[in-house]
């Protein structure tokens, strides 16, 4: 049995992370990783789903050059197998990034195989070679998951793993899932002229938890694209196609299914079940959230999309260097970590940042909601994108920002300007003090702002602005 000070199970965005922070400190460690190298995001995750997005949107764009006085969008098309060629040359350069990244450690601290825990201190690979470790950082990630309906119809089926492997689509094409993957893809997909047919359990878009938000997406996605939010009930298949029933009854006709309803954490490959105690209600291990590290067994890490919570790319990055950073200590430092952010690449935009409104709800925090419509909003106006809401949370005694629920033109950067603040703890008066240009999106975050100013006990500043304590 080979020893070893720390092992790394994944060279994914948390594993390359925390290998990077084990580096500094010595040189007795390997990285465990039997699967295609890449990581998710750049791979077949956030890299190659804007690019497709991106080509969706751009393709798009024709549909309003005649309102603006230009003509000659009815030539436009598009070639479905040249998008696909160009996505997989975008990805395939993100991922040449992620591997030139590797090329100076990897032939000597890479293990190609895939491991399981024979118990708390030891691993043993696929080819039967055993490890005893001493710290472990455990950054398995996760693989996309088939409901039991879809059972039998395999070869009908696409994830994020496959689809931007296809030389080209079929014209009928189901989504199964609106969360954020679905409704990126699925939208785009709309976008280059095939046929989607997205479909939720329930009504809910991306997530969104404010229902005022919540609904107002729905309807507008509903406008604008085929959704049905009743479930998948059952699946025929006719001739070389499926018949999807919803729970309503509804059907379709469709040559493929895009599976977009969530991804399967790859704890059960690990066989931890024989040796970890406490497990939250995902069967994640219950993990200590400012060092990582599971709390029955101190030595042991868990980062990146396998702890079941916030599966981003930036995220996973800082858990894995947390992990990494404390891996190679005797004590754990404990890392406060950045306010939350995630951005839906839909159009318009959907994205959080701070705490969602149910958060401070179950808190029972005394906040107050600053409201905007892009309806009607200047700058909105003349990118031809007047459609969204935004809702910005305060405290009431205090007027420090909470947190931010947005569905609108430009909201991913809207949504990094607010998260900021918050993370700074900046009150409703203080964001007010701060410049904003003129014709700007911004300025809807100025009158939501604006509207929770006059919802808190903070005093409003003069004019919005700091005044100068001498006077002339």
């Amino acid at each position: 049995m080979k020893k070893i000070k720390v092992a790394i199970i994944g060279a994914g965005s948390a594993g390359l992370s925390a290998r990077r922070e084990v580096a500094k400190v010595t040189d007795d460690y390997l990285v465990f990783d039997g699967g295609i190298l890449g990581t998710t995001c750049a791979r077949v995750g956030c890299m190659p789903s804007k690019v497709l997005i991106q080509a969706g949107e751009d393709f798009y764009k024709r549909t309003k050059f005649k309102e603006q006085g230009i003509h000659g969008s009815e030539e436009l098309s598009v070639n479905i197998p040249e998008v696909l060629t160009h996505v997989r040359s975008l990805r395939d350069r993100f991922v040449r990034a992620v591997m030139g990244g590797m090329s100076s450690w990897d032939d000597k601290k890479l293990v190609r195989e895939y491991v399981e825990f024979t118990s708390t201190h030891t691993l043993k690979t696929a080819s039967g070679d055993e490890y005893q470790f001493d710290k472990v950082i455990i950054g398995a990630g996760t693989t996309p998951y088939a409901p039991p309906v879809l059972k039998g119809f395999e070869d009908y089926l696409y994830t994020t793993d496959t689809i931007f492997e296809q030389l080209d689509l079929p014209k009928n094409i189901a989504v199964l899932g609106m969360g954020v993957i679905g409704l990126e893809i699925g939208q785009a997909l709309h976008r280059l002229g095939l046929n989607i047919r997205g479909i939720a359990r329930r009504r809910s878009i991306s997530g969104i938890e404010n229902e005022e938000i919540n609904e107002y997406a729905c309807k507008y996605f509903e406008n604008v694209m085929d959704i049905n939010f009743s479930g998948l009930e059952k699946v025929n298949e006719l001739d070389g196609q499926l018949e999807l029933i919803m729970g309503d009854g509804s059907k379709t006709i469709v040559d493929k299914i895009l599976l977009a309803n969530g991804r399967k954490l790859n704890l059960d490959k690990l066989n931890m079940n024989s040796f970890i105690g406490i497990k939250d209600k995902k069967g994640v291990p219950v993990i200590n959230k400012e060092t990582f590290q599971i709390i029955e067994h101190p030595h042991m890490f868990i980062a990146g999309d396998l702890t079941g919570e916030k599966q981003l790319l930036h995220e996973a990055s800082d858990e894995g260097k947390i992990a990494g950073h404390n891996a190679v200590r005797d004590k754990a430092d404990r890392f406060q970590t950045r306010t939350p952010l995630g951005v839906t690449f839909s159009d318009p935009n959907i994205a959080f940042c701070g705490q969602h409104i149910n958060e401070l709800r179950a808190k029972k925090i005394d906040f107050a909601t600053g409201k905007v419509t892009f309806e009607g909003q200047g700058r909105s106006i003349i990118k031809l994108k007047e459609v969204g809401l935004l809702h910005i949370y305060g405290e009431k005694k205090s007027g420090k920002i909470l947190g931010a629920e947005l569905f609108g033109p430009d909201a991913e950067h809207l949504a990094h300007l607010i998260s900021w603040c918050i993370q700074e703890e900046m009150t409703v008066n203080k964001m007010l003090s701060m410049p904003f240009y003129h014709p700007v999106v911004e300025e809807g975050l100025r009158t939501a702002l604006r509207d929770l100013r006059s919802q808190v006990d903070e005093p409003a500043n003069i004019l919005e602005l700091n005044i100068k304590h001498d006077r002339i």
